[in-house]
């Protein structure tokens, strides 16, 4: 929900905090999966940071500052430059790269209040965002891994892409070799990833800073979505004087600067909800349903056996209820299936007798009696298999 008094940030209400969390761990189990290291970063910075990275001369209308002890600082609308500070933090060998930071720190952006647009496009949000820093050598491999993580992404979604490579635009900073050396990792990758001839270029269409993939997703409705993007940035590591320390023992070789990679699967976590709750209709698979199941019981006498069983699911960790209201048993499974519960698990004599319940879908499908420990095991296979 949202609310007048704190426009452009959303409120998570219980069941969109579930969907919400349940992005989130997605992501996480790739990001352990993947090598990365999550960090968490201050939401505040002196605007010297801002200035150093040169967000303040073109971004700063768009940031939320204040006086703080006669110094002005601001809420990051961006993580990319705290993670600098990061990799500054200590000194890095070649072997130590890549390096790669995950990040899922609140942002805020000072967005007009003509341009909010529901989750679309807010004030307050979270990113799935990463940096890898590596060496030039390096660019390809960890292109084509970033390629791969948002395959595996999409493909859970049921929602397919196409590939776009932005290159070098006119007035690019940094060196035009760099910029074609880059160009050609970003191609190969692409290459690598899925064939040549199936993506296209967009010639002059990349950041200042270095040159991006653009990724357009497709929805259920084959409405095209800009959610994940990868990006190669020369210019922050030479702002923070970013080094680390090479294999030459060479005069003016021993010290080299690495290459930044921006890289986000989802984007906005606010806004890949608002796409994902289109994409389904409503009807969230099981993995990422608020509504898992609810249990029915056909009579009142059922009623004490009915809550053990939704206890019994909800200690295994899925997102049970139990209706021990008066209605009908026919009202009781009609409204579970429009509030869009993934199960209905339904107890009568014999399922309180066999220690069971009778399932049936959410399109009214019945599948039959089930020992609660084959259910337990069936629901978690299920989110496990993310389905």
């Amino acid at each position: 929900m949202f609310h007048e008094l704190s426009p452009g940030s959303a409120f998570w209400l219980p069941h969109g905090t579930r969907i919400y969390n349940k992005l989130v761990q997605f992501i996480r189990t790739h990001l352990r999966e993947r090598g990365y290291d999550e960090l968490v970063t201050p939401n505040i910075f002196n605007l010297d940071l801002w200035h150093k990275s040169g967000h303040a001369m073109h971004y700063k209308d768009n940031m939320f500052c204040f006086d703080v002890e006669g110094q002005e600082f601001a809420m990051k609308p961006m993580n990319c430059p705290g993670h600098c500070l990061c990799f500054a933090g200590a000194i890095r060998s070649y072997r130590d790269l890549p390096i790669r930071y995950a990040d899922f720190g609140v942002l805020h952006r000072n967005e007009l209040s003509g341009a909010l647009t529901g989750l679309t496009r807010v004030r307050r949000f979270q990113q799935d965002d990463g940096h890898i820093f590596c060496r030039e050598d390096q660019i390809e491999e960890e292109v084509v891994g970033a390629l791969n993580f948002m395959k595996d992404v999409y493909k859970t979604f049921g929602m397919t892409y196409k590939l776009e490579l932005s290159t070098r635009p006119a007035k690019a900073l940094g060196e035009i070799g760099l910029w074609q050396r880059a160009e050609k990792a970003l191609a190969n990758a692409m290459d690598t990833f899925q064939g040549p001839g199936t993506w296209r270029e967009n010639p002059g269409d990349g950041a200042f800073y270095g040159p991006k993939i653009d990724i357009k997703v497709m929805d259920a409705m084959d409405r095209v979505h800009q959610c994940a993007t990868i990006q190669l940035d020369f210019q922050l590591p030479i702002r923070f004087d970013l080094q680390y320390t090479t294999d030459s023992k060479e005069k003016g070789q021993q010290f080299a600067r690495p290459v930044m990679v921006h890289r986000a699967m989802l984007g906005s976590v606010e806004r890949m909800f608002a796409i994902l709750c289109e994409h389904y209709g409503g009807k969230w698979p099981f993995w990422l349903s608020p509504r898992q199941a609810m249990v029915i019981p056909i009579h009142a006498d059922f009623n004490d056996f009915c809550s053990e069983v939704q206890q019994r699911l909800h200690k295994e960790g899925f997102y049970a209820d139990v209706d021990l209201s008066k209605e009908k048993f026919n009202k009781k499974v009609r409204t579970a299936q429009l509030a869009q519960y993934n199960l209905q698990l339904v107890v009568g004599k014999s399922e309180l007798e066999n220690g069971s319940v009778n399932i049936r879908t959410r399109e009214n499908e019945v599948k039959g009696e089930m020992k609660i420990e084959d259910l337990v095991a069936m629901m978690k296979q299920l989110d496990a298999e993310r389905k």
